[in-house]
């Protein structure tokens, strides 16, 4: 089911599909994944003035690619109800102490879902 503008109403059966069966934002696209597992990526730091969903505590913080989930709509701008910007998503680990120091355990790392424009290379 496409929701298409903000003023679309749904039946009620339509809503009962929609939560029973959930909706896809994966997209299509021919771009290419901008980054391979195992590369070795810097979180982007920006700063919008609105919605992401790149938290701040990794901005400017290296990880490395361990998975490319395929291409999905970006939330930061289907948010905002502009372009669905299709990109590739990625899992990227970041280790521990990369982020919080040395006080952090040697061996944890945090793992976070993020897309090719939140993300540049090294």
């Amino acid at each position: 089911m496409a929701i298409e503008t903000p003023n679309t109403r749904m039946t009620a059966t339509q809503a009962e599909a929609l939560l029973r069966d959930g909706l896809s934002c994966q997209a299509e696209s021919d771009s290419p994944a901008l980054f391979q597992v195992g590369d070795r990526v810097r979180a982007k730091v920006m700063h919008p003035q609105t919605y992401t969903r790149l938290p701040r505590y990794v901005r400017g913080k290296t990880g490395t690619i361990v998975k490319d989930y395929g291409v999905y709509v970006f939330p930061d701008t289907v948010g905002q109800r502009l372009d669905p910007k299709p990109q590739h998503v990625y899992s990227v680990r970041f280790a521990a102490q990369d982020l919080w120091g040395a006080a952090a355990a040697a061996n944890d790392a945090l793992y976070l879902d993020l897309f090719d424009d939140h993300l540049e290379p090294i």
